[in-house]
């Protein structure tokens, strides 16, 4: 893990701006957080957190993936949701991580000291509502977790996890998702069966059967093409028109 100076970048010219918990944050506000800033960076496999660890900062991604992971007494550990850049690391107001925090790419953080944040939160109207809103989509995206692993098929498992990291890069390039759209899949196959309770084999299979029908295309190893995003978002299984099933 290699620590920055907090002084190293500008907020103007930051990535996850537009979508990070400081996204509302006035100019004079900015000036406040950066004062309690600093940026780390970690390599894949590197561990942000154990749970259970005191925590001394709250955290935005700014670039690269984590997972969020809860290990069983019997040493049994289930990924229990990734972290993608502008989302948020910790919880104002606990003291110890809940979960373990795993950089599952290169991965670089932009961190605030925990007990001044904290402080913000009461005096800065803008975080605390951002916040909020970023809590509340957390607790939506959970609940729409909940059906991806408990009934959907394995081809409707790797359709919705294409879809929401292709949403999530257009988010962040601040584009539409459209048709055509490319993004760099930022999981290794190991890493998807983990997350979605499959085999790689399975995972395998299912990426080959989605080029081999034109749903997506493939450029190298990680490069993912999607020539139609209706047709990918069909293959999720879900409601996408709102329709009842006749």
């Amino acid at each position: 893990m290699n620590e920055i100076a907090f002084d190293s970048r500008e907020c103007g010219s930051c990535p996850i701006r537009h979508r990070a918990v400081c996204a509302r944050c006035e100019p004079d506000e900015l000036d406040i957080l950066n004062n309690v800033k600093y940026y780390r960076n970690y390599e894949a496999g590197q561990p942000v957190l154990w749970a259970g660890d005191q925590m001394e900062f709250v955290a935005s991604v700014v670039k690269g993936i984590a997972s969020l992971s809860q290990t069983m007494e019997d040493g049994r550990t289930q990924m229990v949701g990734l972290l993608l850049p502008s989302d948020f690391i910790g919880r104002p107001g606990r003291d110890n991580a809940p979960f373990d925090v795993v950089a599952v790419s290169d991965l670089t953080i932009c961190c605030f000291r925990k007990r001044p944040f904290e402080e913000l939160l009461t005096t800065t109207p803008h975080i605390g509502s951002r916040l909020l809103e970023m809590t509340l989509d957390e607790l939506d995206s959970a609940r729409e977790w909940m059906l991806v692993l408990g009934r959907k098929t394995a081809r409707e498992k790797i359709a919705s996890l294409l879809a929401i990291l292709a949403r999530r890069d257009a988010s962040l390039k601040k584009r539409p998702a459209v048709n055509g759209m490319a993004f760099e899949l930022p999981l290794t196959r190991e890493a998807m069966a983990d997350y979605l309770g499959l085999t790689l084999e399975t995972v395998s299979r299912q990426i080959s059967a989605l080029k081999k029908a034109g749903i997506i295309s493939l450029e190298g190893k990680r490069r993912v093409v999607i020539p139609e995003l209706e047709i990918l978002l069909a293959e999720t299984g879900d409601d996408v028109d709102g329709g009842l099933i006749p």
